[in-house]
């Protein structure tokens, strides 16, 4: 099956050969091609390459086009703070003081919908044909809390007449967003809405069920999957949530992702989630990491379930815990041996003596490619195809080697050569890239100056 084809079938409650990946890489994926966060949305450059790197890399069965929830609010005259880190935030609110609604929806070349559109189609171009397109839309609620502050909570209290008028024109300009998305071959409209977690059940049955009932109508009725993305403990409202009628809910660490699952079951709504974004993917190791998204694997059974981050991953997390989570689902079983051998490390049971070679003495420079395994692992197989790469440019003057982490006397090399993250490209014993794919430029230039160093 094509990675597409697993989301179709997770959403369509159907089996699926192995566990549905799709990992929320927003602005991180900026970082696996050095832009912060502003450049990876504002330029279209910047985010297209970014968004190819994520799936190169990360191999998703689905992946987000733009994880940016102020598009919608920048077009409707927000003012935004912006962050190298993260996506901006919303600081003004044009409805806080004038409570005066608009009367008319963003176009597609208002603000920065155009850039979202434009990347939607050039990643439909390139990846579409085997990984499924999410184009991510600002729910409702958040958006009339970007337009009118925190205040909103109280209209629904004080004058809920106001507050529905307000959640109706979110719900138009929802729809609109929906169809332009569509319009550029998106297989999925994820609409996402962090506030729902902020309020009771009566008042999301009171105020959002009707609003969320006709946009899935809406995106059901252009032939397109939906998803209902929440933040936050949003325990209470997931029954709520499905009786809206989505094709999927994704949710956070804050939920019982086992409990949801049998509410979501009985409405045949597929779930997604929820690996820990700090303790476990931004904090944690890789085999921590392996371990979580195994547990889950595990726990929530192969029909109407997708692995994924808890939300947007944060920008700073090792692309090498991602890659981990993503052999977890491409291949359970490796990554079970590679979790059991990193425990197993830990107790010194791979105390076996290797030997390291002498790079000084030697008449020419060697390339080590430390990996999971190259033949399983996605990035891995680019890792070591760059490797092969600088062998056919180099030819006799340079030595390759892969070192698999599924052989046990190379464990022991890991620990002896103090590898930290896989999989990784030493050249004469010195770190040159951690889980970061070389460009042929930059590897051609390093082995270029190992050699010459050999030749002094």
């Amino acid at each position: 099956m094509t990675g597409k084809q697993r989301v179709v079938a997770a959403f369509s409650g159907k089996p699926t050969d192995r566990t549905v990946w799709v990992p929320f890489a927003g602005v991180h994926a900026g970082k696996l091609k050095g832009y912060n966060a502003y450049q990876v949305l504002t330029d279209i450059e910047a985010l297209v390459s970014s968004l190819l790197e994520a799936n190169r890399l990360y191999d998703p069965d689905g992946q987000p086009v733009v994880f940016d929830l102020q598009i919608e609010a920048e077009a409707l005259g927000c003012k935004l703070l912006w962050s190298d880190r993260s996506p901006p935030t919303v600081v003004e609110h044009p409805l806080a003081e004038d409570y005066a609604i608009p009367t008319s929806v963003p176009g597609p070349a208002d603000g920065r919908i155009g850039l979202c559109l434009e990347a939607m189609k050039r990643m439909k171009a390139e990846v579409g044909d085997r990984t499924a397109l999410y184009g991510l839309i600002t729910g409702p609620l958040t958006l009339a809390s970007h337009l009118r502050g925190t205040d909103l909570f109280m209209d629904l209290i004080l004058q809920p007449e106001k507050a529905v008028d307000l959640l109706a024109y979110c719900l138009e300009v929802a729809r609109k967003m929906a169809e332009y998305y569509a319009g550029t071959g998106m297989d999925v409209i994820a609409v996402v809405d962090p506030m729902v977690s902020q309020i009771s059940p009566d008042h999301f049955n009171e105020f959002l069920s009707p609003v969320y009932g006709e946009l899935f109508s809406h995106i059901r009725s252009m032939g397109i999957f939906s998803s209902f993305f929440v933040c936050g403990n949003a325990t209470r409202n997931i029954e709520p949530m499905c009786q809206t009628r989505p094709n999927g809910i994704s949710v956070d660490e804050n939920v019982d992702l086992i409990a949801a699952k049998k509410i979501t079951d009985s409405y045949d709504i597929t779930i997604g989630g929820n690996l820990p974004l700090t303790t476990v993917m931004l904090m944690g190791n890789q085999a921590e990491n392996a371990r979580a998204a195994l547990d889950l694997i595990e726990r929530a059974g192969d029909r109407r379930f997708m692995l994924s981050p808890g939300c947007d991953m944060p920008y700073d997390t090792p692309s090498e815990n991602v890659i981990a989570i993503a052999q977890a689902a491409h291949n359970p079983d490796l990554a079970r041996s590679i979790v059991q051998a990193c425990e197993n490390s830990a107790t010194d049971s791979f105390d076996i003596p290797v030997e390291i070679p002498d790079y000084a003495s030697r008449a020419f420079p060697l390339v080590e490619v430390f990996t999971l395994d190259s033949s399983s692992c996605a990035a891995c197989t680019y890792m070591m195809a760059a490797a092969k790469d600088m062998k056919d440019i180099f030819g006799d003057r340079v030595e390759v080697v892969e070192y698999k982490y599924t052989v046990r006397e190379n464990v022991a090399r890991c620990r002896a050569v103090g590898v930290k993250n896989l999989p990784s490209i030493y050249i004469d014993g010195r770190l040159a890239w951690s889980s970061i794919i070389p460009s042929r430029n930059e590897f051609k230039a390093e082995i270029e100056k190992a050699i010459a160093s050999h030749e002094v």
